[in-house]
């Protein structure tokens, strides 16, 4: 039985939590609001953002994942969240002197700054144009240089029951695509999210970082009109000829992973947006 803490225990958290709890071992979970986590987890009320009122940790810890949700797009946010949230729960650690565990911190794709449809892996530059990018950059320094064992996952496009906007997008006729222009999409389902994490939990000597996408990045152009097809609604309309989008448009690699023995329940967009389209009982 190992014991982890889940730093953030939202959405994958406890989807992380409650597959750990199945096999036996024992997990804490830090969030603001801790009324609807599940009664296996042993919740701890705190905000992670928050150093004067930062909890004490259980003691013995073999894992952390650090896997905080900003909840709105904002520079402000996103610092709150991943760098004074990080930092604080790191001088904590310190403060109990505990450093044989192992951090795992749940990062994303939006370190890499590359738009022509480039591949990119875990040895791509990271140069990020964006704050969000920016900011899980520089808290992924930071743990990097903190002295703790430590593996940094990033993560693609998170959907899934509940991460349905760009189904309803579709069915709802509110969007619109490029044919000029590929706009490569990265995904991951968010079972897969918290199994990939579990998995790298397993590892007895993991990476220091992991790509974790699907193994099928494909245009925003694709996913739409399938997902249509699926919905029995009619196909997206196009953008007006010569209109430049100005989403990512990256390919990333999930190698690594995969080399390292995963295997994903939901390999691409039809598999995972099939499982979506039942659970929401949507007539297909």
């Amino acid at each position: 039985m190992t014991k982890t803490l889940i730093a953030g225990c939202g959405d994958v958290g406890i989807r992380l939590a409650n597959r750990l709890v199945r096999q036996g071992h024992e997990v804490w979970g830090i969030r603001r609001n801790v009324d609807n986590l599940p009664t296996a987890i042993h919740a701890i009320s705190a905000d992670l953002a928050n150093s004067k009122s930062f909890p004490d940790l259980p003691p013995d810890l073999d894992h952390v994942v650090y896997c905080a949700a900003a909840g709105e797009r904002s520079e402000t946010r996103y610092r709150k969240t991943y760098v004074e949230g990080l930092n604080n729960l790191l001088h904590q650690l310190n403060q109990q002197s505990n450093k044989s565990i192992r951090i795992i911190f749940v990062s994303s794709t939006a370190v890499y700054a590359q738009h022509k449809g480039e591949w990119v892996d875990e040895n791509s530059e990271t140069n990020p144009g964006s704050f969000s990018g920016q900011i899980l950059l520089e808290a992924e320094q930071m743990l990097a240089s903190s002295g703790y064992r430590h593996t940094i996952v990033r993560l693609g496009g998170i959907y899934g029951l509940g991460r349905a906007h760009f189904i309803s997008q579709v069915k709802n006729g509110e969007l619109s695509v490029n044919e000029q222009y590929p706009q490569y999409t990265n995904r991951i389902h968010c079972e897969d999210c918290a199994a990939v994490l579990q998995h790298i939990m397993q590892l007895e000597t993991p990476a220091t970082c992991y790509v974790a996408v699907d193994n099928a990045p494909v245009s925003r152009t694709e996913v739409a009109d399938w997902l249509a097809t699926q919905l029995k609604v009619a196909k997206p309309l196009r953008d007006a000829p010569g209109a430049i989008p100005k989403s990512q448009n990256k390919r990333c690699k999930n190698s690594r992973l995969i080399e390292s023995g995963y295997r994903f329940q939901y390999p691409s967009y039809r598999e995972g947006y099939r499982a979506v389209i039942s659970e929401l009982k949507t007539p297909v």
